[in-house]
């Protein structure tokens, strides 16, 4: 993970918490920040990217290791 990214752990919640807590962290983020987000809830594959776009954030990379849902957002 790059330095200047900011970790978002919610493994161990279900939804809503995962984009509950990715919205916390972006509003507390400048523009142009990486968010990156860790859930193991299946339904953040939905949820998430659906936030993004709402929001006007870039999902810029999403990936799976292990149950683990991996998903970089980036602040508009």
């Amino acid at each position: 993970m790059p330095a200047d990214e900011i970790l978002v752990d919610a493994r161990g919640h279900r939804c809503p918490v995962p984009t509950l807590r990715l919205r916390r962290a972006l509003e507390a983020a400048p523009a142009g920040a990486r968010v990156r987000l860790l859930a193991d809830d299946p339904l953040a594959r939905i949820d998430v990217p659906h936030f993004a776009a709402e929001t006007g954030a870039t999902l810029a990379e999403r990936g799976e290791d292990g149950g683990v849902l991996s998903f970089v957002v980036v602040k508009g």
